[in-house]
């Protein structure tokens, strides 16, 4: 690859797609939006941000954070419910991209 092959490919990666926050969000050649809240008052909340790697991949970061009960085997119990969740979410995400809206 030539020099002005590597400074154009350089400046592309350097622009930001619409949806990218820009800022100190972006960080080590990644592009990161503004993260979307789901607040549910007294039980918890979900901060769901796009993310494009350097590689030019895109994912979604997902921070979940969840109120639990006092007592021990309850707290357990609630933990377990939540992976089984969880991996409900990441299969039906994982078929609706392999799968494609036309």
């Amino acid at each position: 690859m030539s020099i002005l092959a590597h400074r154009r490919a350089a400046r592309a990666a350097r622009r930001h797609p619409d949806w990218c926050a820009g800022g100190h969000r972006c960080n080590l050649g990644e592009h990161r939006a503004d993260p979307l809240t789901v607040d549910v008052p007294g039980l918890g909340r979900a901060l769901l941000t796009r993310v494009r790697g350097r590689d030019g991949r895109e994912h979604a970061e997902v921070t979940l954070t969840v109120a639990l009960a006092d007592a021990e085997p309850v707290a357990r119990a609630q933990l377990l419910g939540l992976a089984r969740d969880l991996d409900v979410v990441i299969n039906r995400a994982t078929r609706a991209s392999a799968h494609p809206a036309a």
